[in-house]
């Protein structure tokens, strides 16, 4: 386990803190791990405490009304979840699943609320946080609402390109692709069109798909052809 505090100063909404603060936030939460494939929580189970990723990658997702899996998002280190049970109270929202070996920071409620009383600005950074998430998830719906099964894909990898990717020279890696199982629960289609649409991409010389990782061959180009 993590003995030092150092992860939390990388989380966006205790970023502003001091190391002593951190340290004292560190004393009162508590680490726990999650193997491959573990829910942290199912969806409408009691939530009462924030959870902040050390290491690791997991899975937001809920059933549809047909019983399919939709994914609402991946969060990998220094991203946060839970937050939203942990401000009104309410059941959870959303199943939560490990992708991979994952090592999580839980603070309680009680806790947390002390320090939002205590340092109004992890309240300000929480609150840009949470409008970045919803303008994003407007955007998303937005675009997979409109789009055709090739913007709907690429809607996808542009998500999972700035969130995840590494770029140099105009080029984007991603260097583990979900599956396209799991792709295809991200854009609202089949597995199908997703590893169709994605031969279509290859052969227009868009992307590389080498195993697990995939390039955007020039991400710019990408996104004025798929991000309006």
């Amino acid at each position: 386990m993590n003995k030092s505090s150092d992860f939390l100063s990388f989380v966006p909404i205790f970023s502003s803190l001091d190391k002593k603060i951190l340290e004292k936030i560190l004393e009162k939460g508590q680490q726990k791990f999650y193997p491959k494939n573990t829910y942290v929580f199912r969806e409408e189970e009691p939530g009462s405490c924030l959870f902040i990723i050390i290491s690791g990658k997991v899975k937001v997702s809920r059933g549809n009304n047909d019983g399919k899996e939709v994914i609402l998002s991946l969060l990998q280190e220094s991203e946060f979840f839970g937050e939203m049970s942990l401000l009104d109270g309410s059941e959870r929202s959303a199943d939560v699943i490990t992708l991979e070996d994952t090592e999580l920071f839980l603070l309680d409620r009680a806790d947390f609320n002390d320090l939002l009383i205590n340092h109004p600005e992890v309240g300000f950074a929480l609150l840009k946080e949470l409008s970045l998430r919803l303008r994003a998830a407007d955007l998303k719906i937005k675009s997979l609402t409109l789009k055709d099964s090739e913007g709907k894909v690429a809607t996808i990898l542009i998500e999972l390109a700035d969130n995840y990717g590494k770029i140099k020279n105009g080029i984007v890696e991603i260097d583990k692709l979900p599956f396209q199982s799991d792709l295809a629960s991200m854009a609202g289609t089949s597995r199908e069109t997703i590893s169709r649409t994605l031969h279509t991409f290859a052969k227009k010389g868009l992307v590389e798909i080498d195993g697990p990782k995939l390039r955007i061959l020039d991400y710019e180009k990408f996104k004025e052809l798929y991000n309006n």
